[in-house]
């Protein structure tokens, strides 16, 4: 086959990627694995180079996979391929990983486990490279289906300390799921390079001038090196890409082809899968005589028919695929579905049907169905996506046809398609819906703005579908407002919703028998005050109206400012342990990163750090496995109160970019409550003045009432007793409404500062004893100190200082302790030395190791936590020995300082 002489041509000029690729695969074997992802234009050699690799490769096994264009919709399907070779080696999984492959792959019914797949496929090839090291060659991997692409770029990531070595081969430009994996980009060859490719085909005798154009129009590219030639006559220049020429010149060759070889050959492109025993009986099936045709398919070097039917290049079969007419593609697609067992491969059938129909058809609309409720319950969310889209079109009836466009909406939202969700709302957005489909229609356009960055029309859509809704269905209508601020409030952007949905609220009708809720204490709070609402905000976050439930579980974001606005540190943080559990238990990476996030920031407030590193290193770990960015707010909290400067205003820099690129006004107000936090622990107080006084006039929940004590300490460390007094008000006012010891110590030490009052800040003292917030109890110490000590009370200032800088020491508050410090060498003390602990040795993730560790966790318990290797796990723990200067667990757990 010409694929052959191409092989041979295109390895001239890649000495440097095949050293890259034999010491990958030289590494591997020595038990060090690695990924590599080579990129290049269609026809650069990368299919090649990965063909050498794979012959090339001594002593490793060999899995190769290749995406499929017509399969990027089928979830895991690239995956599965990958996965297949080695499944024997399920049973050395954990039964959670075995089951989320086995449903993934569709050998168990049920919901796969979604961000555990990955981790799952790591630890089978793992164990299948216990055996023997691996070499995973996938090719295509453009046409990857997101599912699998997710999957193997976080396998990529962590085969550092396995025998595994993965090779993928993607085309450039295009969308790179695998970015994050490093790279080699192939570019053309050099003139003598190409030159040295032609001269190795002997029957070809070119003159200077024709060689010259072929060398100019190939632009160094091999395979149209290769090609070019045989389409003939060398015209005018052609300025069309290199990939769309090569392709057209094999479309050339199909046009000397009778009929059935034409049919043959579109029926091969037809179908992903390079089955022979599924692509034979739909050539029957067509009427084609088998023999003959696929004689005259092989004699054009296009395919070869094997135990497996191969196309020469990705790009024969899609040209043979554009060049049959609608009619031959449909009649390929027709008798593939008949050839397809509907038994073991629904999916697939429905989709050749899918495509084989011209007009509408409810039978098979129905049948696409079904297979959308399958994919999705895999966790196929772009497949379910697009079947449903496809059924919707064949939908005859209208109603139908609806439901199923408003299904596909919300299933290409899930899938992270909103510009897709966008297109099909607008499709029938004009067509005659009745209030209730006009309110359908506003929440989906709400959620694609959500999804959208810097759209702030997301609130303003659902907000008026609940007006849509409100002489219809009140408590609906209530519902829509209330995801209009939960929504807003996890996607970051929550400025000015609040206002919104409490004018729209006015709208809906009044219940009777309705209980109060969290609208109604929303509208009380911004009504009366703090001192009004309060009550009714316990009783609905308590759940002491209707079903009893507590009130947090249908809007857990909402809920958590609300406790954070009252002052309530319990409630607070049994909302957290409640998405904590409910993530783990239920498998929703939602809920457990919120909880993560949130428990990462309640570490921070009440000085464990332990906690606070170890929230944010599994949820890192989450979101990597996921394939999307860890959460900001917790890392921001606990860098403002660690106090190391460059760090802070690094990791705050970083944040505002992103909040400046997403439109999240939410991250912008915890990065200036942050800022005044982390610059009144560095006494730089006009830049705790300005960043407090930014975060107050914000207004947002939790955030304003957080950020007026540091703006009640910076001004009037600044001497601004205007702003000073009335932040104070404002806090007092909220504090007071509260009772909580936290709320009421914390004003009591503002109040304290504005006026002097000793007795001020011995209540503060007093009520924050009893409040788990130590950040605060520590910081009530140290004012308190630095007052006696500016009132020449240099002996009773020192046992507050000390206590300040004993707390604020363990819990790694630096720049705090700092101040306090200094203090205490000013009353003529010299403060204690802090040793060194385990959270200033070691990184996020380390900690968190030795944490579990220390717990009693498992090598294999703790890679299941964070989504990585046993192997890395270990070599992790090596590394936290050294550190340490230990060499045992059992050392590990009697290690005092780890806040295990």
């Amino acid at each position: 086959m010409r694929s052959a002489a191409g092989s041979r041509g295109s390895l001239v000029g890649r000495s440097v990627e095949l050293k890259v690729l034999h010491e990958l695969t030289g590494e591997a074997q020595a038990g060090r694995g690695g990924a590599l992802v080579v990129r290049g234009e269609a026809g650069i050699g990368k299919s090649t180079l990965l063909a050498h690799a794979r012959d090339a490769a001594s002593g490793v096994r060999v899995i190769h996979v290749a995406g499929a264009e017509f399969e990027r919709e089928l979830p895991y399907s690239a995956l599965h391929q990958l996965c297949v070779p080695v499944l024997g080696h399920l049973a050395d999984l954990p039964p959670r990983h075995a089951d989320a492959l086995r449903i993934a792959f569709g050998l168990a019914k049920g919901t796969p486990d979604l961000f555990h797949i990955g981790v799952a496929t790591l630890g089978l090839l793992a164990a299948a490279a216990r055996v023997r090291p691996l070499l995973c060659v996938v090719d295509d991997a453009h046409w990857l289906d997101a599912a699998s692409a997710r999957a193997l770029t976080f396998v990529g990531r962590r085969v550092a300390n396995e025998p595994i070595a993965m090779v993928f081969a993607l085309r450039s430009p295009a969308s790179d799921e695998l970015h994050e994996l490093p790279g080699l980009d192939l570019t053309g060859l050099t003139d003598a390079e190409a030159r040295t490719v032609l001269a190795g085909r002997r029957h070809l005798v070119l003159d200077e001038q024709v060689l010259s154009r072929l060398l100019a129009e190939a632009r160094g590219n091999p395979l149209a090196l290769l090609e070019l030639p045989e389409a003939g006559g060398f015209g005018p220049p052609d300025t069309s890409p290199v990939p769309t020429r090569i392709e057209r010149s094999f479309r050339d060759r199909l046009s000397a082809l009778p009929d059935d070889a034409r049919l043959l050959l579109t029926a091969a492109s037809a179908d992903p899968t390079g089955d022979a025993t599924l692509v034979w009986p739909a050539a029957q099936l067509l009427g084609i005589d088998v023999p003959a045709a696929s004689a005259g398919v092989a004699a054009t070097g296009l395919v070869e028919f094997a135990a497996d039917i191969r196309f020469c290049h990705p790009l024969a079969r899609s040209a043979v695929y554009r060049a049959a007419s609608a009619r031959e593609r449909q009649r390929a697609h027709r008798a593939l579905a008949e050839a397809t067992n509907a038994g073991t491969d629904p999916d697939r059938r429905a989709w050749h049907r899918a495509q084989a129909t011209v007009g509408p058809d409810d039978d098979v609309a129905a049948e696409l169905v079904r297979s959308a409720t399958r994919a999705r319950s895999r966790g196929g969310v772009v497949a379910a996506a697009a079947f449903l889209e496809r059924a919707a079109e064949l939908s005859l009836d209208p109603a139908g046809r609806l439901e199923r466009t408003f299904a596909a909406a919300q299933a290409a939202l899930v899938a992270g398609r909103p510009d897709r969700a966008a297109i099909l709302v607008r499709a029938v957005e004009h067509t005659g819906l009745d209030e209730f489909q006009l309110a359908h229609a506003d929440l989906l356009r709400g959620q694609v703005a959500f999804q959208s960055h810097r759209d702030e029309s997301g609130p303003e859509f659902m907000i008026h579908a609940g007006r849509r809704l409100a002489g219809l269905d009140p408590e609906r209508a209530r519902r829509c407002f209330l995801d209009a601020i939960e929504t807003s409030l996890l996607v970051g952007r929550a400025s000015g919703v609040l206002d919104l949905v409490l004018a729209a609220v006015r709208s809906v009708p009044a219940t009777a028998s309705r209980p109060p809720d969290v609208l109604d204490a929303l509208g009380l709070l911004n009504s009366a005050g703090h001192r009004s609402a309060i009550p009714l905000i316990r009783q609905v976050l308590d759940g002491r109206h209707g079903s009893g439930r507590p009130g947090w579980i249908e809007h857990p974001a909402l809920a958590l400012m609300l406790a954070a606005e009252i002052w309530d540190p319990h409630r607070y943080a049994a909302i957290v342990e409640w998405l904590v559990r409910t993530g783990r238990e239920s498998g929703s990476p939602l809920l457990l990163r919120l909880g993560l996030a949130q428990a990462g920031s309640y570490g921070a407030l009440t000085a464990d750090p332990g906690l606070a590193m170890a929230s944010i290193a599994e949820e890192e770990a989450i979101a990597d496995a996921i394939g999307g960015p860890p959460m900001p707010y917790h890392r921001i909290h606990l860098a403002a109160l660690r106090g190391r400067r460059a760090e802070a205003l690094a990791l705050f820099e970083k944040a505002t970019v992103a909040a400046t690129t997403s439109g999240s006004g939410l991250l912008t107000g915890n990065i200036d409550w942050a800022s005044a936090v982390l610059f009144n622990g560095l006494a730089d107080y006009p830049a705790a003045l300005a960043a407090a006084r930014r975060a107050v006039a914000d207004g947002t929940l939790f955030l304003a009432s957080f950020s007026l004590p540091e703006l009640v300490e910076a001004a009037v460390r600044c001497g601004d007793s205007e702003a000073a007094s009335s932040a104070l008000e404002s806090l007092v006012e909220r504090a007071d409404a509260s009772g909580t010891a936290t709320g009421l110590g914390i004003a009591a030490y503002a109040r304290g500062l504005v006026t002097g009052s000793e007795e001020q800040y011995r209540t503060a003292v007093a009520h924050l004893e009893r409040s788990p917030l130590s950040a605060y109890r520590a910081r009530a110490h140290l004012v308190y100190g630095e007052w006696l000590r500016r009132e020449g009370r240099r002996r009773d200032c020192r046992a507050h200082l000390r206590t300040a800088h004993r707390l604020l020491s363990e819990a790694g508050f630096e720049a705090f302790a700092r101040r306090a410090a200094a203090e205490l060498r000013a009353s003529g003390e010299r403060p204690r030395q802090r040793s060194p602990h385990t959270y200033d040795q070691l990184t996020i993730q380390e900690l968190h190791i030795a944490r579990l560790v220390a717990a009693g966790a498992t090598s294999g318990e703790v890679a299941a936590q964070l989504f990585i290797s046993p192997r890395t796990v270990d070599t992790h723990l090596r590394n936290i020995f050294r550190k340490l200067g230990i060499n045992s667990r059992r050392q590990l757990r009697h290690r005092s300082d780890l806040g295990a």
